[in-house]
């Protein structure tokens, strides 16, 4: 992977998701609708943005 940044937001609601799913999404720093948040391009990063990618908009920067 590159050093790049990528900008998360997320789109849908957390309620009601599989506990794992809210965990991704609290390790993502994520809190509420339309919440963006910058992050490394990590592998790790990446792992938890796909494991919830049905509620997320990801750019690259």
């Amino acid at each position: 992977m590159t050093s790049s940044t990528l900008s998360v937001t997320m789109i849908k609601s957390k309620n009601g998701r599989l506990p794992s799913h809210k965990a991704c999404i609290k390790g993502l720093g994520l809190r509420k609708i339309n919440h963006t948040v910058l992050l490394a391009d990590t592998l790790e990063n990446r792992g938890m943005i796909n494991k919830v990618s049905y509620m997320l908009k990801v750019r690259e920067l």
